[in-house]
């Protein structure tokens, strides 16, 4: 990695050329519910991994440092160490928007989302608080100032949906108020691909373990298909 720092990553292997990759959310790290993931991926024949983007978990680096472009160089970084054959991506919330923006150059079979960031407007209320106040802390300890959003304003939804030429699995909560499922089905219209968009009634941004296991069965069901 660049100025010698290190990512976390895990890789569950299988017997396969087949590879999906799996990108977290925000401030979290690639635990929890991603090695559920990524054990169910690889008894279907997947070879899964999942790692920490830089500046959070254990992987190295300061998140005030991160930005949309370092994340998008971490799984890059990651996809290059593991040289894999054909590629599938998954993006967590956040996660959804390093995916979108990194699968043109990468070659992609196809992506997953749950719950996703594409559109830029979805940051405005935490721009609004670095204009404010200089910067914006989440989770406790996760800052950002204004270098991620000069970073960040680089990328547009639209010129990204123009090249999406791979089919798409979309899983979001009906009841979620940190991406409202409006906004993603609208930006699931504006894409001239296959998609398969499922709404989790009741569900909010994090699903219940009953969501999650339903939401790995149509995965894994869109996958082999």
């Amino acid at each position: 990695m660049e100025n010698n720092e290190e990512v976390s990553a895990a890789h569950h292997a299988a017997d396969s050329d087949k590879w999906i990759f799996f990108c977290h959310g925000y401030g979290t790290d690639k635990e929890g519910s991603y090695e559920m993931r990524a054990e169910r991926a690889a008894e279907e024949g997947f070879n899964a991994v999942r790692f920490t983007f830089r500046g959070n978990g254990e992987s190295d680096g300061e998140f005030i440092n991160q930005s949309l472009s370092s994340r998008i160089r971490d799984l890059r970084a990651v996809i290059d160490f593991y040289n894999p054959g054909k590629i599938f991506l998954f993006g967590m919330s956040f996660g959804g928007k390093v995916v979108l923006h990194a699968s043109e150059e990468l070659g992609v079979e196809g992506v997953i989302w749950k719950s996703p960031v594409l559109y830029n407007s979805e940051m405005d209320k935490f721009h609004e608080v670095v204009r404010e106040k200089g910067s914006y802390t989440h989770f406790d300890d996760k800052t950002i100032d204004e270098r991620f959003f000069e970073d960040f304003q680089k990328y547009s939804f639209d010129e990204a949906a123009e090249n999406i030429d791979f089919p798409v699995a979309v899983f979001h909560g009906g009841d979620d108020s940190t991406v409202k499922f409006e906004n993603t089905a609208d930006a699931v219209k504006e894409m001239e691909t296959e998609v398969l968009l499922r709404k989790f009634e009741g569900e909010t941004h994090f699903m219940s373990d009953e969501a999650e296991e339903k939401l790995v069965d149509e995965m894994m069901w869109w996958l082999k298909k």
